[in-house]
């Protein structure tokens, strides 16, 4: 029962790190962005947000490569881990 127990509670602890990892785009503030997305420091993360308020909400993912300094290799990089909208979905994988 014991181990049982440990097993559960190592199995929250690694879904709410991940949970943690995933940022919504939309919404999130640039040191949220930077510290959720690898590979987008400050300045990175500061020009996602400067672009998301001038042009609006993102409606997909790839709208990021729009962004100075972001290119298509960091936005698959990343993809598992951005949200879009309020409802807090992951981003899906173009297919």
């Amino acid at each position: 029962m014991k181990k049982l127990l440990v097993f559960l509670l190592t199995c929250m602890v690694a879904v709410g790190s991940w949970a943690a990892d995933a940022v919504n785009i939309n919404t999130a503030s640039a040191e949220e962005i930077s510290e959720a997305l690898k590979g987008v420091g400050n300045s990175k993360a500061e020009a996602i947000v400067r672009y998301r308020e001038a042009n609006g909400a993102f409606k997909d993912v790839d709208e990021l490569v729009n962004v100075k300094g972001i290119g298509l290799r960091t936005v698959d990089i990343n993809r598992e881990f951005i949200m879009l909208e309020g409802d807090n979905t992951l981003a899906a994988r173009k297919q």
